[in-house]
């Protein structure tokens, strides 16, 4: 089985998840604080170069969920130091194994490329696991 570096939001009820699925197949994790990790232009363009730009972002992050950042509308460059500057809008989990990196969480493709079991979801298993009103969740308070 894969040996995973796993960069995460501590406390995230979705990455939670994710961990869970990936040690129930076999799995080890080297897990990792994403919010508070050292990032780099270098470091972080590894994970998301593949990627088109709107593709870097936390689709869940109160900012862009409140509308005040758009995805979609934000070039290269400042994605990148709005990412480095508030690591709450990168999307994640960041995963590495074995050299390669990847970003998010579709359980079809995590399967594929490193197996998940007769249980793999056939989705995406991103975004906020929390039910609740916008500004409730303390794991957005601080961050």
């Amino acid at each position: 089985m894969a040996h995973l570096v796993f960069y995460e939001k501590p406390g995230c009820g979705g990455n939670a998840r994710q961990k869970a699925l990936l040690s129930a197949a076999g799995h080890t994790l080297e897990v990792r604080d994403l919010l508070s990790w050292p990032w780099t232009s270098e470091s972080l363009l590894a994970f998301l170069q593949p990627l088109p730009v709107a593709q870097w972002f936390n689709r869940a992050a109160p900012r862009i969920k409140s509308g005040e950042l758009d995805p979609e509308a934000v070039d290269r460059d400042t994605a990148l130091q709005l990412l480095l500057a508030e690591p709450l809008l990168i999307r994640r989990p960041l995963l590495e194994y074995a050299g390669e990196r990847r970003v998010g969480f579709d359980g079809a493709d995590i399967d594929a490329w490193i197996g998940l079991g007769a249980d793999a979801p056939k989705k995406s298993l991103e975004g906020c696991a929390a039910m609740h009103e916008p500004g409730s969740c303390k794991a957005h308070a601080d961050r």
